[in-house]
């Protein structure tokens, strides 16, 4: 398993019969482990109905951390989604809004099976 370091206490979340572990945080412990199911059920532990917006989301950043190496910025969210959605939903404000357990970095990140962002506390 290629786990977090940082990681100080492990928690499951139940998709089909396996349980996938993640950090005190809710951040995937194998990242090979993620899935679409994984995304939906860790999104139910966290109040929150995924919508096609929230997985455009989620597929920006998984494609933006394969072709990168690294999570992408907010501002390059806001810069994609706002000629993607126009600047009335490709903003700041609705990406919080679509995101509101910590924006799309912290709970997009999670929802997207990635790593937290450098710096994130």
């Amino acid at each position: 398993m290629k786990t977090n370091p940082y990681a100080t206490q492990i928690r499951y979340v139940t998709v089909g019969e396996q349980q996938i572990a993640t950090d005190q945080e809710g951040y995937i412990q194998d990242l090979d482990l993620w899935s679409e199911d994984y995304a939906q059920a860790l999104a139910q532990l966290e109040g929150l109905t995924l919508t096609d917006e929230h997985w455009q989301v989620i597929r920006f950043i998984r494609e933006r951390c394969a072709e990168h190496q690294v999570q992408p910025q907010v501002r390059d969210m806001i810069k994609h989604f706002s000629e993607t959605w126009g600047p009335a939903r490709g903003n700041n404000h609705y990406l919080h809004d679509l995101f509101p357990g910590g924006g799309p970095q912290k709970q997009g990140n999670r929802l997207a099976g990635v790593r937290r962002t450098k710096g994130e506390h």
